[in-house]
C-alpha cells in the first residue's frame, strides 16, 4: 500500500505517535486510524481498553470517533473522560494494560494527536506505521463525518484511583508552598487535589482544562512560558513551582529562587535518589542529555545508558529491562521511574512529587541545595536547523567521517554525537519535519563556543548554508 494515496498525510504518522494539525488530523482520518488501531490490538488477542483525551476542543469528539469504531468491531472501549497521559495509562491497568490517548501533548492549539499503550507498552515506529497502512487503505476523505462540540467530562472514580495511588507511594514529611501551571492542559485539576490532599499550600496557574490555551501552547520547555510561574514563586517565596505540560507526562520545575532547572540537572538528582536504593544499577537517558549526566550516573556507581531519543523508546527499554533500569529520563522533561515505585511511564506530577518528597526528609532542605552537586550547564536548547533540501542521512555522514579528525567519542544511536572531555554537540534529522536538531553543551561558555565550531567546520565546505545556521542559532 503506498502512503501517497489519495494525499493520506502520512508526515503526522511519526516515530513515536500520531500528530498533526486538525486540517490533516479530520474525524475522517481519525475513523481510519481507529480501524487500525483496532486491527492492531485483535491481531494481538486484546478484547478492552480504555480511551482518555486531553484539553483539546476536537479530543471528546475524536474519542467518540474511536470508542464507536471499537464497538462496530467488538472491542470493549470504555471512554475515561478529559486526563493526563499518565492517568489514562494507570487505568489502562485495569483494561489488560490497553489504552488510547487522544492528546498533541505540548503542540499548539490547532494540532491534535493519537497516543496509545498495547499491553502496557507504547507501539514500536513499525506498529505506527502498520496503522498508517491500515488507516491508508480505508480512508475516505469525502465521508465528511460531522462533530457537534462536546463536554469534556471528567471520570470522577478515575482520578480517585490515580490519586489513591500517588497518595500511597508518596510520603512528605513535611508540608510545602507550590506554585502548580497546568499550563490549561488536562493535568492540571488532578494535580491540585493531590497536591491539597498531601498538605501543600498551593498557589494555582492556568490548571482549569482549556482547549483554547488563550496565553500560549501548553509547553513549559519554553523560558517564555515559564514568566508568570517564575514570578509568582518569587512573589509567594514558594519553596517550588512545578509547570506540566499539555498532557501531563512532562515536567519542568522552578527553584525557590525562581531559576528553572535543566533536565540535565534533574536527571542527575533522580539519578542519586535511585541509585542510593539500587546500588549499581542502570539509568537510561537519550542522546540530548548532557555529559554530566552520564559522568553524575558513573560516579554514583550506575550503569549509564544512552539511547534514542523518543519517549515511547525510552519507555519501552525501561520496561525491557527486567528492573535492571532504575530509572530513565529524557532531555524534554520525561521521568520514569522502574525502581519499585512509580507506574513504569513518564508521568509529570508523580516526578514532582518525587522531588517533595526526597527534600521533606531534610528539615531545611531546599531544591537549590539539592541540586548544588549538579551545576547549572553552559549549553544550547536544542536548536532547529533547515535541511536546505540536502538529504539528511548524507549530511550526517559527511559529518561522522570529519569527526574522526578529533579527539571525541562518536556515537550514531540517533544522529551524530560527539562526545569530548567537556561537552558534547550533536545533530540529528527530525522524525517531523524537513529540520535538523542540533543541541551544545560543555563546562564553560568558552568551549560551548569550541564545539559549536567544531560543527560548523565540518559542515562549512559543503553545506554553507546550514553551517552559517548553526552559527547564528540562538
Amino acid at each position: 500500500m503506498n502512503l501517497q494515496n489519495k494525499k493520506f498525510p502520512s508526515q503526522i504518522f511519526r516515530a513515536y505517535d500520531i500528530r498533526g494539525h486538525i486540517s490533516l488530523l479530520t474525524p475522517e482520518l481519525v475513523k481510519a486510524i481507529a480501524y487500525g488501531l483496532v486491527m492492531q490490538y485483535q491481531k494481538l488477542g486484546q478484547t478492552q481498553l480504555a480511551i482518555g483525551y486531553d484539553a483539546r476542543l476536537t479530543s471528546p469528539q475524536y474519542a467518540e470517533i474511536i470508542r464507536q469504531v471499537c464497538e462496530e468491531k467488538g472491542l470493549y472501549a470504555i471512554i475515561i473522560g478529559c486526563c493526563s497521559t499518565p492517568l489514562l495509562y494507570f487505568i489502562a491497568r485495569q483494561f489488560e494494560g490497553n489504552g488510547i490517548m487522544l492528546t498533541a501533548s505540548h503542540n499548539a492549539k490547532t494540532d491534535n494527536g493519537v497516543k496509545w499503550i498495547i499491553q502496557g507498552e507504547p507501539p514500536c515506529p513499525d506498529q505506527i506505521q502498520q496503522v498508517a497502512l491500515a488507516a491508508c487503505s480505508i480512508f475516505a476523505p469525502e465521508e465528511k463525518i460531522l462533530i457537534e462540540p462536546m463536554q469534556h467530562e471528567i471520570g470522577v472514580k478515575y482520578c480517585l484511583e490515580y490519586q489513591h495511588a500517588l497518595l500511597k507511594d508518596i510520603q512528605l514529611k513535611r508540608p510545602f508552598k507550590v506554585v502548580l501551571d497546568g499550563l490549561n492542559g488536562s493535568a492540571g485539576r488532578c494535580a491540585v487535589l493531590v497536591l491539597k490532599k498531601m498538605g501543600c499550600d498551593l498557589t494555582l496557574i492556568r490548571c482549569e482544562a482549556n482547549g483554547h490555551f488563550p496565553d500560549h501552547a501548553p509547553d513549559p520547555s519554553q523560558e517564555k512560558h515559564l514568566v508568570e510561574l517564575r514570578k509568582t514563586v518569587l512573589e509567594q517565596q514558594a519553596d517550588i513551582g512545578i509547570a506540566l505540560d499539555g498532557d501531563g507526562d512532562r515536567l519542568v520545575l522552578i527553584n525557590e529562587n525562581g531559576t528553572t532547572i535543566s533536565a540535565d540537572r534533574l536527571l542527575s538528582l533522580f539519578s542519586e535518589i535511585c541509585l542510593k536504593t539500587h546500588p549499581g544499577h542502570e539509568v537510561v537517558f537519550d542522546v540530548k542529555c548532557s555529559t554530566m549526566v552520564a559522568n553524575t550516573v558513573r560516579h554514583l556507581g550506575g550503569q549509564a545508558k544512552m539511547i534514542r531519543t523518543g519517549s515511547s523508546f525510552l519507555r519501552s527499554y525501561m520496561a525491557k529491562s527486567q528492573g535492571k533500569a532504575v530509572f530513565g529520563g529524557e532531555y524534554a522533561g520525561h521521568y520514569v521511574f522502574n525502581d519499585g515505585r512509580g507506574f513504569g511511564y513518564d508521568d509529570g506530577l508523580y516526578a514532582a512529587l518525587r522531588v517533595l518528597e526526597y527534600l521533606s526528609q531534610q528539615p531545611d532542605l531546599t531544591l537549590s541545595k539539592a541540586l548544588l552537586a549538579y551545576p547549572e550547564r553552559s549549553c544550547t536548547e536544542d536548536l532547529y536547523i533547515s535541511t536546505h533540501s540536502e538529504e539528511p542521512t548524507a549530511v550526517l555522514h559527511d559529518v561522522e567521517v570529519k569527526s574522526h579528525d578529533f579527539d571525541a567519542q562518536l556515537s550514531k544511536i540517533d544522529g551524530v554525537r560527539l562526545d569530548f572531555e567537556d561537552g558534547f554537540g550533536i545533530i540529528r534529522a527530525s522524525n517531523t519535519g524537513e529540520y535538523f536538531t542540533v543541541r551544545f553543551d560543555a563546562d564553560n561558555p568558552v568551549r560551548l563556543n569550541d564545539i559549536r565550531h567544531t560543527f560548523v567546520s565540518m559542515l562549512s565546505d559543503r553545506y554553507p548554508q546550514i553551517a552559517q545556521d548553526i552559527l547564528d542559532a540562538q
